[in-house]
């Protein structure tokens, strides 16, 4: 199988600068691992000549009187930059359900005023969303994707869906996985002070049984992490007040903390403070989190599911466990917290990854490349087919 992953090798030096405009439900402050990816790219791209514009689709959450106004706007910015700016390109973030009716939307307004557009994949799995359409939706779907000019997936899997399923030319596919900021000088402090306490394990997402916070709430509930002295954070929105209340249920209410969602500063800061990441998902794209966790030189825990598995290498930058395995994760958390020298290697290991994979120098590096392709692209007409 043919794979698009972007290289620096593939930078196309004569093409012109254009600026960019972002399409993400509720912006970067939706609260959402998109969103927050967006505003890592925004923050980075000042380092660039090219301006990054983001514009929300449907504002922080689903509202019938506001949503709808969010996206009208959002067509008007793409009709005014065809005029404008016409060499701007569009990058329009996209996942399942609802996300895919606003992007058919606004890609269809896109393709009538021939604005160079890119589609970027987002979602936990986009093959079993297409596949619980209507035949006349996939036909409308398998023409978007078809459409953009290029189109960013996260994984091989997505790579395989848009392929098989929606039929998308590989040659216009690029793997491009998710980044967050490198803490720089922070991490060498982070790693020295590290492990003088109990080691504290946190979570990072919403809250929710897709996530695995159930499984790992009962994990964390079990004789063999009982034993042991730690602390554990989880992170995110959601029906935070439900689980809380599960914690205390199961007695842990002493030990672990539910603080809501965290920002980035926030995120950051908790980053530095912790030792061992745990994701138990269920089903994932490519997590932030885990990205966030190798940053900061953490022992991780997750599973296989979506590109983790192009992310993390079992025992050497990471943990798996399987899905939904309450005392396989009880056991391999348990073991992280009393194995100081385990947490150690792999949280060397995994920042050494992080900063030869997954940085923003990196990541940028990939988007340049992938806007000066499609900049170097012809233009259509306003109202071609």
């Amino acid at each position: 199988m043919q794979v698009n992953v972007l290289s620096q090798a593939d930078r196309i030096v004569s093409a012109p600068t254009s600026s960019v405009r972002h399409y993400v439900p509720g912006g970067c402050e939706s609260g959402g691992g998109i969103g927050r990816l967006v505003g890592y790219i925004s923050h980075a791209a000042k380092d660039t000549d090219r301006k990054h514009l983001v514009t929300d689709t449907r504002g922080l959450a689903w509202s019938f009187t506001t949503s709808p106004a969010r996206l009208l706007a959002a067509i008007f910015a793409m009709a005014k930059d065809r005029v404008a700016v016409p060499d701007r390109i569009h990058h329009i973030h996209v996942a399942g359900r609802g996300s895919t009716s606003r992007k058919l939307i606004l890609t269809g307004v896109a393709r009538f005023l021939g604005c160079r557009h890119i589609l970027h994949l987002h979602d936990y799995d986009y093959a079993h969303d297409f596949s619980q359409r209507t035949p006349r939706q996939q036909a409308h779907i398998r023409r978007m994707f078809r459409s953009a000019d290029h189109v960013v997936v996260l994984g091989h899997r997505d790579h395989l869906t848009l392929t098989r399923d929606l039929g998308v030319d590989p040659r216009r596919i690029a793997v491009i996985r998710n980044c967050v900021p490198d803490p720089k000088n922070r991490i060498v402090q982070v790693l020295k002070q590290r492990h003088e306490n109990p080691p504290l394990i946190i979570f990072l997402g919403r809250l929710s049984e897709r996530k695995g916070v159930r499984e790992l709430l009962l994990a964390l509930s079990q004789p063999v992490m009982k034993a042991l002295r730690w602390k554990a954070i989880i992170a995110g929105d959601g029906p935070v007040e439900d689980y809380r209340n599960q914690a205390e249920a199961l007695a842990l209410a002493d030990v672990v903390e539910m603080p809501g969602w965290l920002g980035a500063d926030e995120t950051r800061a908790l980053c530095s403070r912790a030792d061992i990441l745990v994701l138990p998902s269920h089903a994932e794209g490519l997590a932030m989190a885990v990205i966030e966790g190798l940053a900061h030189g953490l022992a991780v825990v997750t599973t296989r599911v979506g590109a983790h598995e192009e992310v993390i290498c079992d025992g050497d930058t990471g943990v798996f466990v399987p899905v939904g395995d309450k005392d396989a994760l009880a056991t391999a958390l348990a073991n992280l917290v009393q194995d100081k020298e385990q947490r150690r290697r792999l949280s060397a290991r995994g920042r050494l990854h992080y900063l030869n994979h997954f940085s923003m120098k990196t990541y940028m590096l990939s988007l340049e490349n992938l806007y000066d392709t499609v900049s170097a692209q012809p233009q259509t007409s306003v109202g071609a087919p």
